[in-house]
Parts: structure tokens; C-alpha cells; sequence
């Protein structure tokens, strides 16, 4: 078996197989030099971040070390691809969101925030699925474009107010559950000024 060694350029593609695997044989590993390119050691070549939305859109899992320190870095290239779409056409996050979003770092709360997101996005993702299986065969999905989808959304009002409504109250029920872990006690367990009140 051949050492593995690091070194700031790639190893030669070899032609038997792909140049790395990880240890599940499912998880793409991709590294980033120095140069800020981006090395897909399964494919043995460079690629673009364009190429690692793709991966993110096709649900591909991979992860992203520097090549250099092998530090895992998937976090700040997956930041870098939503700052890169935040400046294109359409931008998700309005200015006050971001602004919020902010606040909360180094804030007591920061852990429950970045939790209570993730169930949101959940939430809204699990709405989305039941908004394209009702839809199915009305539109081809990816021919649709953001505002192809926004009118598609408004001629389906009715349907889409009561997924919203729905998606609005777990939200609303989420918050009321994490408000009352801090208020009974059983967020911080054992920590002073946290026990439940009696």
C-alpha cells in the first residue's frame, strides 16, 4: 500500500481508481490549496464552487479539507457559494436578517438560535417536498426558475397559505417549546439560576 503523504500540488490521476476515498466510500473529499482551487479527489481533478453547489443540489456528500493542514473547512466553502448567490440576482437574506442573525453571536442564546433555524429549515424543506408531490406532473421542476415558481405559488393561494399557516405554527410551537425548557429548568440542568421554579 502506498504512504500518503500531503504536498501543496495534487498526486497524478492514477488510472485505476480515484485518488482518495473516505473511510465510509461515500463522503467526496475535496481539498483546497493554497492558490484557493479546489481539488476533487475523486475525480482526480480540479473543480469550481460552481461544481460543489452542483454536489450540494444533487444531495452528493463531501467534505472539504486544506490540503495544507488537513483542517475540515466544508463550513466556510459552503458560506462562500451562499455569499456568491446573496450577490447575484435574487438575494434570501434581507439586510435586517443578516443583521439580526449577527446579534446573536457571542450571545447566551447563539446554540438555541442556530438549533431553532435548523428545525426551521427542516420544517420549511418538509413543506416544500408536500408542495412538489401535490404539484407533480404540472410543471417540470427543473425548468423552473425562482419567479417561474413564485407565480406558480400565487395561483395556488389557497393551498399555500394553509402549508404556510401549518409551517408558521410549528415554527411558533418550536419557540414556545424551547421557551419553556429555559423557564422550567430543563435547558441548563444543574446550573445555577436555571433550575426549575417552584
Amino acid at each position: 500500500m502506498p504512504s500518503q503523504r500531503r504536498s501543496a500540488r495534487p498526486a497524478p490521476p492514477s488510472s485505476d481508481a480515484p485518488a482518495a476515498a473516505a473511510p465510509g466510500g461515500d463522503v467526496r473529499v475535496l481539498k483546497k490549496y493554497p492558490n484557493r482551487r479546489l481539488y476533487d479527489t475523486h475525480s482526480s481533478s480540479y473543480i469550481t464552487l460552481a461544481d460543489v453547489k452542483q454536489m450540494v443540489l444533487d444531495g452528493q456528500p463531501f467534505e472539504v479539507r486544506d490540503a495544507k493542514t488537513g483542517d475540515e473547512i466544508t463550513r466556510s466553502i459552503l458560506l462562500q457559494i451562499i455569499l456568491e448567490e446573496e450577490t447575484g440576482g435574487m438575494p434570501m437574506f434581507s439586510t435586517a436578517m443578516l443583521a439580526q442573525v449577527i446579534r446573536y453571536y457571542g450571545h447566551a442564546m447563539q446554540g438555541m438560535m442556530g438549533a431553532y433555524l435548523e428545525q426551521n429549515m427542516q420544517a420549511f424543506s418538509d413543506m416544500q417536498a408536500r408542495v412538489s408531490e401535490q404539484s407533480k406532473g404540472l410543471y417540470d421542476p427543473k425548468a423552473f426558475s425562482p419567479e417561474a415558481w413564485t407565480q406558480l405559488m400565487s395561483g395556488q393561494a389557497p393551498m399555500l397559505q394553509g402549508l404556510m399557516g401549518n409551517y408558521l405554527e410549528q415554527s411558533k410551537s418550536l419557540f414556545a417549546q424551547m421557551q419553556e425548557k429555559v423557564q422550567g429548568g430543563g435547558l441548563f440542568p444543574g446550573m445555577p439560576g436555571f433550575g426549575a421554579k417552584r
